[in-house]
């Protein structure tokens, strides 16, 4: 008798086949990776706008949820938009389509994208703005600069470690410059350029209030955003050879450095899930400032 051969259903391997995820399910792999419990008790981050059962095929991270950034977002079939910023973090009375927050909501709603806001959860977590930056600088030994109060041990908002190697002042500036997207302002510094830096503090953001702390624990130079004049004005004031020194970035720049980082994260984790989604950082520059005047320029 002949032998007879084997069926081709019985030999082959099943295809494997990507799923489509929920919104609800894109959800809990956001809480995963940045979860709501490490966010400030004044923040308010998570789902903005959008149906829990809707499919997600495309999502665009971003900085600010502005109407720039949504209509990109809708050009492209985005159906979800992760943003750094919330939309609403104040209370609101009305979301008219006659406020640019108004606006926002209605093209949202109207073309079925949903948003969702990872803001100070995304500072303090593992792999968080704070983080990025410092892995960018080389930082060794990075510990929080502020414990969280609901984490572990290595989350908490802002970041300090060390360089490899101690560098002057004016090459550490030129460093932060070149890993920062381009924007109007560029990196301002304060403090003596040939001074030698090691010790570094980073806090992705708005980082002002944290300049005591920073001081405390022996920082050479701090690294962050938004710097008012009366803070580091004080923080220069009195201190030994003028430290820390500080850097003052874009606060679009020095968040926007994290958005590749967490869409290769947030897209691990879904495909790890075996749904098929695609990620994209927007390319919209959100820094509100479109140019400066130095000393020298007419």
């Amino acid at each position: 008798m002949d032998q007879l051969e084997p069926e081709e259903s019985q030999s082959a391997e099943p295809e494997y086949q990507a799923q489509t995820a929920t919104l609800a399910e894109v959800q809990l792999a956001v809480e995963e990776l940045w979860p709501e419990s490490l966010a400030e008790e004044w923040d308010a981050v998570g789902l903005v706008v959008g149906r829990p059962a809707a499919q997600v095929r495309k999502i665009l991270f971003a900085v600010d949820p502005t109407l720039e950034v949504v209509d990109e977002a809708l050009e492209w079939g985005a159906d979800l938009i992760i943003t750094h910023h919330p939309l609403l973090l104040k209370g609101v009375t009305s979301v008219a389509a006659n406020t640019g927050k108004g606006q926002v909501v209605h093209a949202l709603i109207e073309s079925g994208c949903a948003l969702l806001a990872v803001h100070t959860n995304g500072d303090s977590a593992v792999g968080g703005v704070s983080d990025v930056i410092a892995d960018a600088l080389g930082l060794e030994e990075v510990k929080p600069l502020q414990a969280a109060r609901h984490g572990l041990p290595e989350e908490g908002i802002g970041r300090i470690g060390d360089l490899p190697q101690a560098m002057q002042l004016g090459d550490f500036a030129a460093l932060v410059f070149s890993v920062l997207p381009a924007v109007a302002g560029g990196v301002k510094v304060a403090g003596d350029r040939q001074g030698l830096v090691r010790r570094v503090a980073v806090c992705g953001g708005a980082g002002d209030s944290l300049l005591e702390l920073v001081q405390n624990l022996g920082a050479d130079v701090y690294l962050t955003a938004d710097l008012r004049h009366h803070p580091a004005s004080e923080a220069r004031e009195g201190r030994p050879g003028g430290r820390p020194y500080l850097v003052d970035l874009s606060h679009f720049a020095s968040e926007w450095l994290w958005l590749p980082a967490a869409a290769q994260a947030l897209g691990n984790v879904l495909g790890d899930q075996g749904f098929d989604v695609e990620l994209r950082v927007s390319q919209v520059n959100t820094d509100p400032w479109d140019f400066i005047l130095t000393p020298g320029e007419g």
